[in-house]
């Protein structure tokens, strides 16, 4: 492997050290020419969806919108050429998202169809996986990212359980109000059941019954006791992460560790701390 990466030509390095790497004013303002792009193509995706500004300034939006994809394309392809790792890149959630921001106009123009004009509007809208670029230059983001993944499966199990209780606080009320009180069905109650659940309460469904105003109010406090449980599962593996993440920034004088993210110099020896945004390839 670094036999390879010695063969390669002045021109990748300086490309991948420019697109990967954010610790040289090139690199840095790379990545600032382009979090502006991001930025004004996903404000375009939205003013695109404003009747007025679509009908009155329509076919600017469409042609600023594909100097953008032109200029995302031309990224994505210089990303897969200076990777060290193309297909693993490819691959990786960066990968995929920069992938997801420019297909949507080429399939745009493949995709035949009597609704045709639909169809391409509906693709524009999945252009704001754009935004989701930024994270790239957020290591905040980044460890959230991660914090999420771990917690994945303590999430789901959760909302598995919340899913059962839902059915089954569903079926009761079905039974209880039935279709005169506006529960017509298991699927209309489970609606109720997850808006009252969640404290949202619409109030286009409400209960008529002593009985089932008694199981609404056990609803409502069985959303307050449940609600804040995913927010604590999320919160203690953001803390994991965050100490994981301290203790990479380690002192190569005297190998302390724990150093807070933004610090540049040891808080025991002095001498000046590695910096965390090294030209690495992200997702590569």
């Amino acid at each position: 492997m670094s036999e390879n990466i010695e063969s390669e030509s002045p021109l990748k390095r300086q490309l991948r050290t420019i697109i990967f790497g954010t610790d040289t004013p090139a690199g840095r303002y790379f990545d600032i020419a382009l979090m502006v792009c991001i930025v004004l193509s996903v404000g375009l995706v939205f003013l695109d969806t404003v009747e007025m500004f679509h009908r009155e300034y329509g076919q600017i939006i469409r042609v600023l919108e594909w100097v953008f994809t032109v200029i995302f394309t031309i990224e994505y392809g210089l990303r897969l050429y200076c990777a060290t790792h193309p297909v693993l890149y490819a691959r990786s959630f960066y990968g995929v998202v920069d992938l997801l921001s420019v297909l949507p106009s080429y399939l745009a123009l493949l995709i035949p169809g009597a609704n045709f004009t639909l169809v391409i509007r509906i693709l524009r809208l999945f252009r704001i996986f754009r935004v989701l670029k930024l994270l790239r230059y957020l290591s905040e983001g980044n460890v959230l990212l991660r914090a999420m993944m771990q917690s994945s499966r303590k999430v789901f199990l959760f909302f598995f359980s919340v899913s059962l209780i839902v059915m089954v606080l569903s079926a009761v009320m079905y039974v209880v109000e039935g279709p005169d009180n506006g529960f017509s069905s298991i699927p209309k109650s489970v609606y109720w059941t997850i808006v009252t659940i969640t404290t949202v309460g619409y109030g286009d469904i409400t209960p008529k019954t002593g009985l089932g105003q008694a199981i609404a109010a056990f609803t409502m406090l069985i959303g307050y006791s449940i609600i804040a449980i995913p927010t604590g599962i999320l919160t203690a593996e953001i803390s994991q992460e965050v100490g994981r993440h301290r203790d990479l920034r380690s002192c190569n004088q005297c190998h302390k560790t724990g150093h807070d993210l933004d610090a540049m110099y040891c808080s025991r020896c002095g001498c000046e701390l590695d910096s965390l945004d090294a030209p690495v390839e992200k997702g590569a």
